[in-house]
This record gives C-alpha cells, structure tokens and sequence, in this order.
C-alpha cells in the first residue's frame, strides 16, 4: 500500500519527450523523491512543422513514445498525470486529433498550453536550479518548435515572450548547406534581428546581466565542454546548473560551423538527435550574446517540467 502520493510529469517538447515520476514527501516542502526520470527523441517536428502538421511517421513516434510511458506510469503506481504540449502540437493543423487520439489509447490527457504559460513554468523550473537574486537574467529556452526568452529575478517576471523560431524551424529554413555556409549564418542572423526585435527592446529596458540558458542545447554544450576535458556527463546525472564559459562556446561553436554531420557526430559528447539542430541553436545563442553583450551562459538542466511540479508542490 502507499504512503506517499506518486506523480507522473510529462513534457511533449517538439523535439524531446519526458517522463519524470516523483514521490511526493510529508510534509510538501521538503524535496520529492524522483523514482523514474527518462527522454525519448520523438522529433516531433520533424519533416511537418514548417507546413503546420505533424508528419506520419512522428505521430505514431508521438503515441508508441506516450503509450511506453503509461506503462511506466502504471508500473510506478503514480496516482495523478500531468501531460503538457507545446510549440508543435498547438501550431499543427492535426494536433487536436494527436492529443485525442494520445487520451483514447492511453487514458492520458494531454494539456496544449500557450507559449506565454510555457515561458512561465520554465522561468519556475530554472529558479529551482539557479538562484537568480534581485537581479533581472535573460532566461532562454532553445525548444524545436520555439524559443522561450524571459527576463526575471528570484521572484518577479518583468518580461517574457515564445518565439516560434524553434531548432526545427531554424533548420529548415537556413540549414541548405552541410556544414553551414556563411551565406547561411548571415541570412540566419538577419532573419533573428528582425524577429527579436521585442526581445531587444525589453533587453535594452531591463538591463538583464547575464544569460540563463535551459533545456537541449544548453545540455548539449555543456556536454561537449565536458567531454573536452575527459568527461562523460550520459554517466551522471546532470548538476543542477552548468557553467559554459565565452571561450568554450566559441570553441563548441566554431568546430560545429566547420564540420559537417559526420563530423559533428564523431565529436565527443555528442548524440544524434541533437547533430544537426545544434549547428542553428548556436547561431541563435550567437547572435544573443554578441547582440546583448553577454559574457558567460549558466546552464539550467531544470526548464517546464520542473516548474510544473514546483508549482503543483505550492499548491
């Protein structure tokens, strides 16, 4: 019999699903025990996001990935689900009938939220890896189908706005040549300078003094910079927070720029769901450092589904 309320949190980013299943403590403040935390690579954008849909092959990815984390779910004896979607399940033309579909054959229900509420439990989660202070950061989320961008302290959101400017969407729409050409850069950055502009603007009146990245990419630079120095971070868990200095990004940045997919496979630290889409990630955090005078990136390994559960915990 249990003791202890069981949750499941699952976030169906465009790119990267996860399932992260916690035990809830007595009392509620202190820390849950996590029992099962897992990512599958379901590249939900893949070869449709750009046309509005979700292609065929990732929507049977989307419902074989939901329908093994069910099982896990029941395996664990979680008693509540909390299934959340974003960029590319609420900008494709059949995302209502995947999450209807997802709820028929696996009872799970599947919450579409808007970018603004995505910016927000992700401004929640990386606070529980970074303490901001009274400060106000430029918070990024680099996801595929958008970029969450945040300005906030310890305690307060000044700003935050989703960009549907996502790795997958940057891919298809620059990535024409392998390894990327400077050509292609420069048309990458030219179409961020315009895009960005309310970003620019909030960042010019907030004064943000240091940049906060979460989820995918960040992991994957942090990982290159590990491996770097002979470290192999898939055989730890992830500290809370990474440090990614100027010089190491550059140095990540300026070998992903030269190699092409191949190369970019055989780096250390590398995995290849991640291959291609950081080579555009980069370009975007290149243009935020270079544009808004950031010296170092702080890594959060925390981001949506870490401040769901904070704010379930409150509640």
């Amino acid at each position: 019999m249990l003791h202890h309320q069981r949750l499941a949190l699952i976030d169906m980013g465009t790119n990267t699903f996860h399932l992260l299943i916690v035990e809830l403590p007595e009392p509620r403040h202190a820390t849950p025990t996590v029992l099962l935390q897992t990512k599958v690579g379901v590249r939900l954008g893949e070869g449709g996001i750009s046309n509005g849909e979700i292609a065929p092959a990732a929507y049977a990815r989307a419902l074989h990935t939901l329908t093994a984390f069910q099982e896990d779910i029941e395996l664990h004896q979680a008693t509540e689900v909390r299934a959340t979607a974003t960029s590319a399940v609420r900008s494709a033309r059949n995302g209502a009938e995947l999450v209807q579909d997802i709820f028929e054959q696996t009872g799970i229900k599947v919450d579409v939220i808007p970018g603004d509420r995505e910016a927000e439990l992700i401004c929640q989660g990386v606070r529980q890896a970074v303490n901001l202070g009274q400060q106000p950061h430029l918070l990024m989320d680099i996801g595929g189908g958008s970029v969450e961008f945040i300005i906030a302290d310890q305690t307060t959101i000044f700003w935050k706005q989703s960009f549907e400017i996502g790795a997958q969407r940057l891919l298809d729409l620059f990535m024409k040549h392998d390894p990327l050409t400077p050509e292609d850069v420069c048309a990458e950055q030219e179409y961020l300078a315009e895009k960005l502009a309310p970003l620019t603007a909030a960042v010019q009146h907030y004064q943000p003094i240091d940049l906060v990245g979460a989820s995918g990419s960040f992991d994957t630079l942090g990982d290159l910079q590990a491996a770097r120095v002979g470290v192999n971070r898939a055989e730890h868990a992830l500290p809370p927070k990474t440090e990614i200095t100027l010089d190491s990004f550059y140095e990540s940045y300026n070998l992903l720029l030269n190699l092409d997919r191949v190369g970019r496979l055989a780096l250390p630290g590398m995995t290849p769901l991640r291959a291609d889409m950081i080579v555009v990630a980069c370009v975007l955090v290149d243009f935020v450092l270079k544009t808004y005078g950031f010296t170092r990136i702080c890594a959060s390994a925390y981001a949506l589904k870490e401040g769901l559960l904070a704010e379930m915990l409150r509640s």
